[in-house]
């Protein structure tokens, strides 16, 4: 038996059905509205912690701006001008395109241009 239950056996009297739905029911009031609550904070916790990421990641770029040049590093890359990592195999695809291939891998990876070994790029196109 539940407490109420008891507590009301023990003193000789009973519930009545309507009287156990109704503390039922404000048991049930009770546990939602905590849930409620408890949707509300994460709800707001959540939204905190991405205005928080999202100014983080604004001034990443900001950061990120003085790797840029990297691209005249690419064009004396192919032309072999700096140094040399290798070969590099070029198919229906022109000096200036690898270049800028070059550039955009390095710039979305994050790796350096100098650490980053091409083998070939080839020129694919959409039928």
């Amino acid at each position: 038996m539940t407490p109420v239950v008891q507590l009301a056996v023990e003193r000789g009297q009973h519930l009545t059905i309507s009287e156990m739905f109704m503390n039922a029911g404000i048991v049930i009031l009770v546990v939602f509205g905590v849930l409620f609550l408890m949707y509300i904070l994460i709800s707001i916790s959540g939204k905190i912690i991405e205005a928080i990421t999202k100014a983080g990641k604004k001034e990443e770029p900001a950061k990120a701006a003085p790797a840029a040049p990297a691209a005249p590093a690419v064009a004396a890359a192919v032309a072999g001008e700096e140094f040399s990592s290798g070969t590099l195999k070029l198919k229906d695809c022109d000096e200036k395109t690898a270049a800028m291939i070059m550039a955009i891998v390095s710039d979305n990876t994050g790796i350096p241009l100098s650490e980053l070994v091409f083998k070939s790029i080839k020129l694919v196109e959409k039928k």
